[in-house]
């Protein structure tokens, strides 16, 4: 049986600024169930221009709010309780609204190594590429 606790993550190895927030890293590759879990914090008020190629995700909103919106233009609506799976390895945009912290739990298949985190500067969607914090 694996516990672990938000407050023991904090601080740690497990906790990486991903681009634009900080994602706790509940459940690696290394600690093999075969998918990812992850408690990511969106900083309010940023937009991330996303693609996962090498992961399905699934966002479950718990706190905060924002917008996921795909290629096609098509903006859907976040808040605690909706949920938004990425089946396609979908490009998308996702925008915190600018006065509160977006809370999302993630599922990732493949799991993440734990050291992905985003480059944002680039031209298009960025991609999460192998990166260690400090």
């Amino acid at each position: 049986m694996i516990i672990k606790n938000l407050n023991d993550i904090s601080g740690t190895e497990r906790q990486v600024q991903w681009g634009n927030g900080t994602s706790h890293r509940f459940l690696l590759e290394k600690d093999k169930m075969g998918y990812g879990l992850t408690h990511t914090i969106v900083n309010p008020g940023t937009e991330s221009h996303l693609q996962y190629k090498n992961h399905l995700e699934t966002c479950y909103c718990i706190s905060g709010s924002g917008e996921v919106e795909d290629m096609d233009g098509k903006v859907h609506r976040i808040e605690p309780g909706v949920m938004y799976a990425l089946d396609q390895n979908d490009e998308h945009i996702l925008r915190a609204d600018p006065d509160v912290e977006l809370h999302l739990v993630c599922v990732f298949n493949p799991p993440l190594i734990g050291t992905e985190c985003h480059d944002l500067n680039g031209e298009g969607s960025s991609v999460y590429a192998a990166h260690h914090n400090g």
